[in-house]
């Protein structure tokens, strides 16, 4: 018996016509459908009156339940995976699954559509070339400080997602982390009450702190510029002499004049220059 077809399927993040026509016929002809919360993604199915099975797969059984899911995809059934909102395996449900799928070689597609992640990048008004995508911060103080450390060199646009409650708590961190940037927070995506705050990570403080925010959110980012990890850099290298700076390359292996040349371009001056001073 050929195994059956696991469907990644991506649901609204709010408005429910953000729905794709396929996801709509694939939900309507799986054998099974594997959902965050059952109750929600019934609210789903009822308004497009779906009528397929549906069962749990949550981050609290994904371990034990993807195993019966899989026995189910190998004798044949195929199977669609929803989250609440967004794209499965996307700070969502649905890695392990996908990953345990490929592994017994059953074949798994993804129906794509609404993401909230891009969708905040593409209404942010900041850098949509380069971005790097961080999900929610780890919850422990520790992990947290130690993920914003990671960050705060990073040049491309940054999104995180945050729950409302935490949000002040989070921009106070990612202040003390990457310093006053320029950021968007955006609010209930796709709904009627949608809002995009563009300000900067202090303005947002200031004002989160007397309009409590409602709401999923995710925060857009500026990410540092390259110039300011330049001048850091430089400031590093002028604080050493010029013979600290050579033996510096020379203890890789670089040639004298390949170091020199290196000294040359971290100190932003000639070679020449570098040259006189060795002499």
């Amino acid at each position: 018996m050929a195994a059956g077809t696991l469907y990644l399927c991506a649901t609204p993040i709010g408005n429910l016509e953000d729905i794709t026509l396929r996801v709509i016929r694939t939900l309507k002809e799986v054998d099974l459908i594997a959902a965050e919360d059952t109750r929600n993604s019934m609210k789903l199915l009822t308004h497009f009156d779906i009528h397929t099975p549906i069962t749990s797969y949550h981050k609290n059984n994904r371990y034990d339940k993807a195993e019966t899911l899989i026995n189910k995809l190998l004798d044949g059934q195929s199977i669609a995976l929803v989250t609440d909102a967004g794209m499965p395996c996307v700070s969502d449900p649905g890695e392990e699954l996908a990953r345990l799928a490929a592994e017994n070689g059953i074949t798994v597609t993804v129906l794509p559509g609404a993401c909230a992640a891009v969708t905040a990048l593409a209404i942010s008004g900041l850098s949509t070339g380069r971005f790097c995508f961080e999900g929610f911060l780890p919850p422990t103080k520790k992990e947290r400080k130690a993920a914003l450390s990671q960050l705060s060199l990073e040049t491309r646009t940054i999104i995180i997602y945050e729950a409302p409650h935490h949000l002040v708590s989070t921009l106070n961190d990612i202040l003390d982390s990457l310093g006053d940037r320029q950021i968007s927070v955006c609010r209930e995506l796709t709904k009627v009450h949608e809002t995009v705050f563009r300000t900067t990570v202090k303005g947002a403080v200031k004002y989160y702190e007397i309009t409590p925010p409602k709401g999923e959110c995710v925060l857009v980012i500026k990410g540092l510029d390259a110039s300011v990890i330049e001048e850091n850099d430089r400031k590093k290298w002028l604080d050493m002499s010029i013979s600290e700076h050579m033996d510096h390359y020379l203890a890789k292996g670089m040639d004298k004049k390949e170091a020199m040349k290196a000294v040359a371009k971290d100190r932003g001056v000639t070679k020449q220059e570098i040259y006189k001073a060795c002499l």
